[in-house]
């Protein structure tokens, strides 16, 4: 499998400017919730695993939201028909006629520790302007990928390319991500504190039920305020 070279018919050109970020008329509810009160409220709304660990990314500001499209990996052999595929084919097989606001997921394939793509790559992510990218591999091009307009969170930066070790063999089937599974169409949230994987079915749900945790804390936190400290000597009455 040789390095990509080519966009599969689709020019580079520029990559637009910033588009505002497309949170399918969830704007609103998202507003102030972060990832622990969405894993919460996963829990009270589900039983299996759904959330990941903290990733990293090129710019840990930029919160990411959308519903997920995905790309298989799996190590690298020469003689499978996918061997003869490029990136970009998976790709657009991936996003569809719609890409705007979808999150691109990249499977392991079992080597998360080299770099499953880069800045070059990636660049259609800009120029579709997908929501973002999760990725349970290493990507290239740090400062490249902070300088597009979606979000990045990946198991950190690499600088060797690593097509010669995983290699995308399946386009928008059931993956697993870091021991979750991610459902093509499941909604994903990260940020600097972890990610969940929600699925689209029980997002209003999981949404209203995390705005009504971040409610109880709130609470929590009002109470602990005035309680009184055990510890603290009683004055003895009169006196």
């Amino acid at each position: 499998m040789t390095r990509e070279t080519n966009t599969a018919g689709r020019p580079p050109g520029i990559v637009p400017p910033a588009q505002p970020a497309d949170t399918g008329g969830y704007g609103e509810v998202l507003a102030g919730l972060g990832s622990a009160a969405l894993v919460d409220a996963m829990g009270r709304t589900h039983r299996h695993r759904a959330h990941l660990l903290p990733l990293v990314s090129p710019d840990p500001t930029r919160t990411l939201f959308g519903p997920a499209v995905t790309m298989a990996y799996m190590p690298w052999r020469d003689d499978v028909p996918q061997a003869s595929r490029t990136f970009a084919d998976f790709f657009y097989e991936a996003v569809g006629p719609d890409p705007a606001g979808k999150v691109l997921v990249l499977s392991s394939g079992g080597y998360a520790q080299v770099s499953h793509a880069g800045g070059t790559k990636l660049s259609r992510a800009a120029h579709h302007h997908l929501a973002g990218v999760l990725a349970d591999g290493r990507l290239r091009d740090f400062g490249q990928l902070r300088g597009y307009d979606f979000a990045t969170w990946c198991q950190g930066e690499t600088t060797r390319w690593g097509g010669d070790t995983v290699m995308p063999y399946a386009a928008n089937i059931t993956v697993e991500f870091a021991g979750v599974a991610v459902v093509p169409g499941d909604y994903v949230f990260c940020d600097a504190a972890g990610a969940v994987v929600i699925p689209a079915g029980s997002l209003p749900e999981v949404l209203a039920t995390a705005r009504a945790v971040d409610a109880e804390d709130a609470r929590f936190v009002e109470r602990i305020r005035t309680e009184a400290n055990p510890a603290t000597p009683r004055r003895a009455s009169g006196t």
